[in-house]
């Protein structure tokens, strides 16, 4: 599987957790939206798009299957966020 294009949108507050949102295209033919980057207690994480259910808990509606897929995911993602820091810095 590749990750072939990752766009990060910065989300401009300052202390919050949401630090930023993902787009990944997938292979170059699937496009997956909202994986929302998000700064925890342990550190950066990434968060796959979800939905509020009826009981008012939230429920990923996409997500990796296996551990090596959610690394690939997280990895790359993260990555394109710190790239994406440096170049709004400079």
């Amino acid at each position: 599987m590749e990750l072939s294009d990752v766009k990060i949108r910065i989300v401009p507050k300052d202390n919050e957790m949401l630090k930023a949102v993902a787009s990944v295209v997938i292979d170059g033919c699937f496009v997956l939206h909202d994986i929302k980057i998000i700064n925890g207690k342990s550190g950066l994480f990434i968060s796959m798009p979800s939905r509020k259910t009826p009981e008012g808990s939230y429920r990923d509606i996409a997500h990796p299957l296996d551990t090596e897929t959610r690394e690939l995911f997280s990895s790359t993602i993260l990555g394109a966020y710190d790239k994406a820091l440096k170049e709004q810095q400079a």
